[in-house]
């Protein structure tokens, strides 16, 4: 299975307002070679099929993880990569092409 983590940013801005507190104020996203990799890791780390975020593009396909669940997901196997390169490299190998989610 081909998951990445990438570095984890803090998002205290787009929270504010009535979320704040409640939520997460750091986070980073999890993808994968396919959807059907994503979704499998998505699920090993606990995450609900509902808060997938789908692009237009499969680099753009992802789930937004905490930190507690990118630690898991890199306990698992994910791969720590960098956003823009990670993206730039999936995009080059013809992952553009989305498969039935």
């Amino acid at each position: 299975m081909a998951a990445y983590v990438d570095q984890l940013s803090d998002h205290t801005e787009r929270v504010r307002g009535t979320r704040e507190g409640q939520v997460s104020t750091h986070w980073c996203h999890l993808t994968a070679d396919t959807l059907t990799e994503l979704h499998a890791m998505a699920a090993r780390i606990g995450l609900k099929r509902a808060w997938y975020q789908p692009g237009r593009y499969q680099h753009l396909c992802h789930y937004d993880l905490t930190p507690a669940r990118r630690a898991r997901a890199l306990a698992l196997g994910a791969q720590d990569v960098q956003r823009l390169a990670h993206r730039r490299a999936l995009r080059a190998r013809g992952a553009d092409l989305l498969e039935p989610a």
